[in-house]
């Protein structure tokens, strides 16, 4: 299962316990994976889905809020496709799933009543009044049009919106928890997203998915170490090549100096410092100090190098007149 599954599945098992954050999980079901059928005397209200975790919560949520039992419906489609699932309430006995023990028509319609107004708000602010109502609203966004990217690729987060209003409203209420997300508009839909990885693990404790914020942490903090060992191994690679042509560059000039006017021209310390750089190429000044007599510091190495390379450049200028 993917880690957008994963995470699906353990949020789906959050089932709140203030009466609140139930409604408010259930009106952000039926806004994004809901619809209301017009009857001719009544209304019915349908959810579908593929996931059958979200469809278990809303059974679990409708009978938390409202005392009214349903059952799910299975439509099977083709091989290799997925099932999908029905939750239907009506008031007409033909449409109805319940069980054999038919809830009280007075609870029915009260669950009817509500849920069209909820669904006729995009911005159901009057049941949104608690941060706890807030996550619960979040979470159920994210069960019927979320996903999650695999962290160990990339940060990805979002949640598909049919509206800009209903992504605007959302948007909203994840910042009550100062996690900023971003809208796009793609193929017609507007896309609620994150891409940093600290406001991804914020949103995630929003939603009270611990066990998948953990793995997600566990996950970045190897990213991070590989990162930036692979910075250090590029860094110390760029010395060590910057360090390879300096010293090729110090012994070209010492070579030009032997072949124009001959080493023992040079002063004694200038001298010696240019027959250890051409006996030792390939160390660095610290190393190449210690070969002198008696050994110096890698200032002192570079200050006789820079010495020499001037006498070279000295000496090709006048070549050069």
């Amino acid at each position: 299962m993917s880690f957008s599954g994963e995470m699906k599945e353990e949020i789906a098992r959050l089932i709140p316990m203030q009466e609140a954050d139930v409604r408010a999980e259930l009106s952000a079901i039926i806004r994004f994976c809901g619809r209301i059928i017009r009857l001719e005397d009544s209304v019915a209200v349908l959810v579908e889905t593929e996931n059958v975790a979200l469809a278990k919560t809303f059974v679990k949520l409708i009978k938390k809020a409202f005392d009214i039992q349903v059952q799910l419906e299975i439509r099977r489609h083709g091989a290799g496709k997925n099932n999908q699932y029905f939750i239907l309430l009506s008031e007409r006995p033909e449409d109805m799933l319940y069980s054999e023990e038919l809830p009280e028509r007075q609870k029915l319609q009260q669950a009817l009543r509500d849920i069209c107004i909820w669904s006729a708000q995009a911005e159901p602010r009057d049941l949104l009044q608690t941060l706890g109502s807030k996550r619960a609203y979040i979470r159920g966004a994210f069960l019927c049009a979320g996903s999650m990217s695999d962290p160990g690729k990339s940060y990805h987060f979002e949640i598909v919106c049919e509206d800009e209003q209903t992504a605007a409203f959302l948007k909203e209420q994840m910042a009550a928890f100062f996690v900023h997300a971003k809208i796009i508009l793609r193929k017609q839909k507007y896309i609620l997203y994150l891409k940093d990885s600290e406001e991804i693990i914020q949103i995630l404790n929003v939603m009270e998915a611990h066990k998948s914020l953990m793995e997600l942490e566990n996950i970045r903090i190897i990213k991070e170490m590989r990162n930036s060992a692979n910075r250090q191994s590029n860094c110390d690679s760029a010395n060590i090549n910057k360090m390879v042509r300096t010293a090729a560059r110090q012994v070209e000039d010492i070579r030009y100096i032997e072949e124009t006017i001959g080493l023992e021209q040079l002063a004694p310390a200038l001298r010696e410092m240019a027959q250890v750089r051409l006996d030792n190429p390939d160390v660095s000044l610290q190393e190449l100090g210690t070969y002198l007599d008696p050994p110096v510091g890698k200032s002192g190495v570079n200050h006789r190098l820079r010495k020499l390379k001037e006498i070279a450049e000295g000496l090709r200028t006048e070549e050069g007149e």
